[in-house]
């Protein structure tokens, strides 16, 4: 790289971090996270929250940076704001959630945070792939900064296990992936991703392998055994019916509907019309392929979902 590029490189690094400290959010004097947006000029709805999904990037920067305090911080308090305790309301947060998003609020000299489980957003959906985050961030901070000790206390040994309870209850589903509404892990619009979208899927691979390494003190052998059970399901699950390559392609492109027993090809019954091969075929390498968005009863979305592919690599 020549002496040139390295100075706008470094100019554009540099932009970039005071971009980011500009953002942080503040609470009690404390730093705890970065806002959605920082721009001035604008009074954008919710930009103002910190978004667990969006904090995990930031994180990780942070991290490298050996900004350790912000993250920590951050853990510490939405880690407050998760339900403990099951209400049988359908309008009041399950127990083991984690916000979507919070906010800094004063009122009369006192600062609290105002959290949004989903009540605010668009389409009002709950957010699945925040409680996910939370423990992949939290590993993350355990991994830089080597304090196993600050994921033993108490606190955040039940935390990490109501959120396990959370994702591995029985539900109406026979599959090892994990099943949500549409939304589950967006902010601004219906994306048809609902059912067992990859993006919700990786996710909560990569926060099951981090739940087991945490998992130390809680004391609950049934949630320790559901992890190791559910963990390679879940891997097998992904790679047999997601995975998309030319050979696959081919094979699906043959499969006949309305299939029953267990000997059946089509287990989702997916009909070949409904996919667009040519497209396809003309976008595939011969050699190597991709993870689909979703697969479900009758449906495979072979849209790209660049988080969720990024994430299962």
């Amino acid at each position: 790289m020549k002496r040139e590029e390295v100075v706008i490189v470094d100019d554009l690094e540099k932009q970039a971090w005071e971009i980011l400290e500009k953002s942080i959010l503040y609470y009690q004097g404390r730093p705890i996270g970065t806002i959605a947006t920082y721009d001035p000029s604008q009074k954008a709805l919710n930009h103002d929250h910190c978004f667990i999904r969006d904090f995990a990037s930031s994180a990780l920067l942070f991290l490298i940076k050996g900004k350790y305090d912000i993250v920590r911080n951050f853990l510490e308090e939405t880690l407050k704001l998760q339900p403990k305790k099951n209400k049988f309301d359908a309008y009041i947060p399950g127990q083991g959630l984690i916000p979507a998003s919070f906010k800094v609020v004063s009122k009369d000299g006192e600062e609290y945070l105002e959290t949004d489980f989903g009540e605010h957003a668009i389409a009002r959906v709950t957010p699945v792939d925040s409680c996910l985050w939370w423990i992949i961030i939290l590993y993350a901070y355990v991994k830089a900064t080597k304090d196993i000790s600050f994921a033993l206390q108490p606190e955040f040994q039940q935390g990490i296990t109501l959120i396990m309870e959370l994702c591995l209850a029985t539900r109406f589903d026979m599959y090892p992936t994990l099943l949500v509404p549409d939304g589950a892990c967006m902010i601004y619009r219906r994306m048809g991703i609902y059912g067992y979208p990859l993006e919700i899927q990786a996710l909560f691979y990569s926060a099951l392998r981090s739940a087991r390494k945490l998992l130390i003190c809680a004391g609950d052998e049934e949630i320790v055994v559901g992890i190791d059970n559910r963990l390679p399901l879940l891997r097998d699950h992904i790679r047999h019916h997601y995975w998309i390559d030319m050979k696959r392609l081919n094979v699906i492109y043959r499969f006949k509907g309305e299939e029953y027993g267990e000997s059946a090809v089509n287990q989702f019954n997916i009909y070949p019309d409904s996919i667009h091969y040519a497209k396809l075929a003309i976008w595939l390498p011969k050699h190597g392929g991709y993870l689909a968005g979703n697969v479900g009863p009758s449906q495979l979305d072979t849209r790209f979902f660049a988080l969720g592919n990024m994430m299962a690599i």
